[in-house]
């Protein structure tokens, strides 16, 4: 599994999610009179090939910093036990996006901490096999991604799920939109999805380029995700890819 398990999973992380508006109170209206509208087309499966709706491009030069998360060999690994199962899948999708968004392109690391302080003490406890320094064989990035775009730059390694803070906060100022790929959905992507946005930036989770605990965390973390909009955005690899060369018209 991925660090701290994914949601459902027992030891994970609660993640809060808004609850639905209460509707007013009152008789309900008389109906139209007419007949009843036309039943709303459903929604396609296929992923929208221009901008998403309602996004603005936004002015010239705002262009996405993409922010890959955590793309490494304890993650990606059979056996770890940390795996996110569907990692392999998720390289292709990572590998548009860092094509598309190059050079704005950052390679984050979870590692453990030299010591572990509070609650992680006993996280660590937990999971011994993965106390072990930034530079170990399993906390390098997977040599899938080791390629791609950004991958060859210095990473902004971090110790929290989150991996939002003062450093990417600087590497990313005066950028456009914070467009989020990698694993696991349901820890250091949604971690860091909501931290960002509390902090005032606009996020974009490419949701097919990011991979879960399993697939029902995954679908989870994208619905939890989806309730803090318009701050963040969940798109498709296409949308991103759309929207982004839209700011720069």
């Amino acid at each position: 599994m991925s660090p701290p398990g994914g949601i459902g999973e027992a030891g994970a992380e609660d993640a809060g999610a808004a609850g639905s508006p209460v509707t007013g109170a009152g008789p309900p209206p008389e109906p139209a009179a007419g007949p009843p509208p036309e039943p709303a087309a459903g929604p396609s499966r296929e992923p929208a090939a221009g901008p998403v709706a309602g996004l603005q491009p936004g002015p010239a030069g705002a262009e996405p910093w993409l922010v890959v998360i955590d793309m490494q060999r304890i993650f990606g690994e059979p056996g770890s036990g940390w795996l996110a199962p569907r990692f392999g899948e998720v390289v292709e999708p990572i590998g548009r996006l860092a094509e598309a968004l190059a050079p704005r392109v950052i390679f984050t690391r979870f590692v453990a901490p030299a010591v572990p302080s509070g609650a992680w003490r006993r996280y660590y406890d937990l999971w011994p096999f993965a106390l072990q320094p930034p530079d170990a064989p399993l906390y390098q990035l997977d040599p899938r991604v080791a390629g791609l775009a950004g991958a060859t730059g210095p990473t902004l390694d971090a110790t929290t799920f989150s991996k939002w803070g003062p450093d990417l906060a600087a590497r990313v100022s005066g950028g456009g939109p914070l467009v989020l790929a990698g694993v696991s959905t349901d820890c250091c992507v949604l971690s860091t999805a909501l931290a960002a946005a509390d902090a005032g930036e606009q996020v974009w989770v490419a949701g097919d380029a990011c991979a879960g605990v399993d697939d029902a965390s995954h679908a989870k973390a994208l619905d939890i995700m989806r309730l803090y909009g318009p701050l963040v955005e969940v798109m498709s690899t296409a949308e991103v890819i759309a929207s982004a060369a839209a700011r720069t018209r």
